[in-house]
């Protein structure tokens, strides 16, 4: 089972029910093959990192609760930090908000040999604002096109885009939202404005369809991963990321003769 890439022709389904993988493996499949799947990137990330001819973003969007973190953990976790970074984005603040909406993103674009991961991203701009009418329609449609030329400069210009949507149903979403509010461990991760956003469930469901519809293309693809199942949620994203490491055809530099020839006393 792979995820596949949405296309303008996909009929895109974000009920309820496709947030779980009907034929997904046992659970003991599922563990090996994930940690096959991450020891492959961890192998990858060293000859990534060495060839430099790439960049590697992962954009990881969601509702509330819907597993940002635990993919960057479960995934992530194992790749050497010097080759990696996490950028989350937040409320943009007073400064980035004079600037344009991609200012703030491009700053922290991955450089070449560096995996980087976005927990939120530039495409909260056409979706909060959009929900949230703290923009005017045009604004935000107009957006998808500015996205598109970006993300188009980003790939013609070496940073292979990699954009997952963490498809979670109301159900799910209610339990995790609860289990933050009864664990204190998971206290700080609740606020009162996910409640906000969970009552405009459908409006936010039609911004995620637009977004990822209009903003899926070749160089730069949506996946939407049923992100019910944490285990399966981890075993399809680990399994897109390590693909398409292997098929960049990553080596490692070729040293100097001369510096190899060198004795070492």
């Amino acid at each position: 089972m792979k995820l596949s890439p949405v296309t303008r022709r996909s009929k895109l389904a974000l009920g309820d029910r496709d947030a779980v993988l009907d034929d997904a493996p046992n659970e003991e499949t599922i563990e090996k093959e994930t940690a096959e799947f991450v020891e492959r990137i961890v192998e990858r990330q060293q000859m990534f990192y060495a060839d430099g001819r790439h960049a590697l973003l992962v954009v990881l969007q969601g509702r509330d609760a819907s597993g940002k973190d635990g993919v960057i953990r479960h995934v992530f976790g194992g790749i050497n930090p010097q080759g990696c970074e996490v950028t989350g984005f937040g409320v943009p603040s007073e400064r980035e908000q004079k600037m344009d909406f991609l200012w703030r993103i491009h700053q922290q674009v991955p450089a070449h040999g560096i995996i980087g991961v976005f927990n939120r991203s530039h495409y909260e701009d056409v979706l909060v604002v959009r929900v949230q009418k703290l923009v005017k329609k045009k604004v935000w449609k107009d957006r998808f096109r500015q996205i598109n030329e970006f993300e188009r400069l980003l790939t013609e210009t070496g940073t292979v885009i990699l954009k997952f949507f963490l498809h979670v149903s109301r159900d799910e979403q209610k339990k995790r939202l609860e289990k933050r509010l009864s664990d204190k461990t998971k206290n700080w991760k609740f606020r009162a404005g996910d409640l906000d956003d969970r009552a405009k469930w459908k409006e936010f469901t039609e911004a995620y369809s637009d977004a990822i519809l209009e903003c899926s293309t070749e160089r730069a693809p949506w996946f939407v991963v049923p992100a019910d199942d944490k285990p399966v949620r981890d075993w399809l994203i680990a399994r897109t990321i390590a693909d398409t490491l292997d098929g960049l055809d990553l080596r490692f530099p070729k040293a100097d003769p001369e510096d190899l020839a060198v004795e070492i006393e």
